[in-house]
């Protein structure tokens, strides 16, 4: 059986994965949304849920927040109610998609008034972060246009770098704007922030303490995205990472689910590049659990990544490294395979008991009656989704 060294054993002790309050809720597609029993109603029994995964886990110890869907009315008590499930609150992401006055845009629309509606949008943002402790506000844009001649794109990109600069001028100084881009959907002729170049090139502009966020679902097909790592974290300038899995589009699978080599080859340029289990790179789910159970979804996805960090840091540099200078292809890329074949799931499980962690935290949550106990006891109200 694989055994890790004492150096892998501190690195994945130190691995933590934020987790998205919205994976919780209910979710589907344009045509359904399927509800479930003892989904949560409101971001207390979010957070309940959460912290669920981060007991059996030890991987999870903060969860991210919506606004407006995860709003209450004090955030110094839902603070302490993460406090109290052992958990704490994380990024806080802003939403500029779900209101009629950002039909053509929001930080980048034509009229003034729209604009300034998203940039107070914003400033609360920052407000809740101020409350909650947060360090990063999150912004993804569903702006864009349809059709040739709609919009005057370079306009909309000058709007844009003056309402982010706006929102980046309220931050404290302990406070960073991570701006995300998706290549397409909802708008299909251009996106305004499309690929990790354009959300560079609008952070670069703002400051250091504005960086990208690479969502592992909002690539083109065939796109590099190991590539774009290792690009932004040479440049200084990947502050986070929204891990899911994709077939076709944006499809927020469970990570690793649809190429576990694609999520082997991204961690190991995270470690190439000195962003593993570093401050100023997040390690972040962005996922929806339509058809299977949230919090076990929710496990699988960090243990996806756990598995893989393993097996990533297993790769033998100083042979790679050799082998790649002496141009020897074929034992380059066997050294690297080796790694991804290497089965660490037996070291893992005997590795988190000894950490007094279950072997098998999937069967221990399954075993402890949790998602019986909630369908039980969240009878009544509205459970959370989309918007709320």
């Amino acid at each position: 059986m694989t055994t890790f060294s004492p150096e892998i054993q501190a690195a994945l002790a130190q691995q933590a994965i934020e987790l998205p309050s919205w994976a919780f809720g209910n979710s589907g597609t344009r045509f359904k949304v399927f509800a479930t029993p003892g989904t949560p109603r409101d971001p207390y029994e979010k957070i309940a849920d959460a912290a669920q995964v981060h007991r059996y886990t030890a991987l999870a110890p903060t969860v991210a927040l919506h606004i407006p869907w995860d709003r209450v009315d004090d955030y110094d008590d839902l603070r302490r109610h993460a406090d109290d499930h052992g958990v704490a609150l994380g990024t806080i992401n802003s939403n500029t998609f779900q209101d009629d006055d950002y039909k053509f845009g929001a930080l980048t629309h034509e009229d003034a008034a729209v604009r300034r509606k998203a940039i107070d949008h914003h400033f609360e943002c920052i407000d809740i972060m101020d409350a909650t402790g947060s360090r990063d506000l999150k912004i993804w844009l569903a702006e864009g246009s349809n059709y040739p001649g709609q919009a005057d794109l370079r306009g909309r990109q000058d709007r844009l770098h003056d309402s982010l600069a706006t929102i980046y001028e309220r931050l404290g100084d302990d406070q960073r704007l991570v701006l995300e881009y998706k290549f397409f959907e909802p708008a299909f002729y251009h996106t305004d922030v499309p690929d990790w170049g354009t959300s560079y090139a609008q952070v670069a502009a703002l400051g250091d303490r504005a960086v990208v966020c690479l969502d592992t679902g909002h690539h083109a097909p065939g796109t590099n995205i190991e590539f774009i790592v290792m690009q932004l974290l040479r440049l200084g300038k990947l502050g986070s990472f929204d891990f899911n899995s994709r077939f076709y589009a944006d499809d927020d699978l469970i990570v690793g689910a649809a190429d576990p080599f694609q999520l082997f080859r991204i961690i190991f340029e995270v470690i190439r590049g000195g962003g593993l289990n570093s401050p100023d790179v997040a390690f972040m789910l962005d996922q929806c659990h339509n058809i299977e159970d949230k919090i076990p979804g929710q496990i699988r996805s960090v243990l996806n990544v756990q598995e893989m960090t393993a097996r990533a840091l297993l790769v033998d540099r100083s042979a790679l490294e050799a082998a790649q200078k002496a141009g020897d292809v074929l034992e380059a890329n066997r050294i690297f395979m080796d790694a991804f074949y290497t089965d660490v799931r037996p070291a893992l499980a005997e590795w988190r008991v000894s950490r007094g962690l279950p072997a098998d935290p999937m069967r221990a949550f399954a075993e402890s009656g949790y998602l019986a106990q909630i369908a039980a006891d969240r009878v009544g109200g509205v459970q959370a989704g989309w918007g709320a």
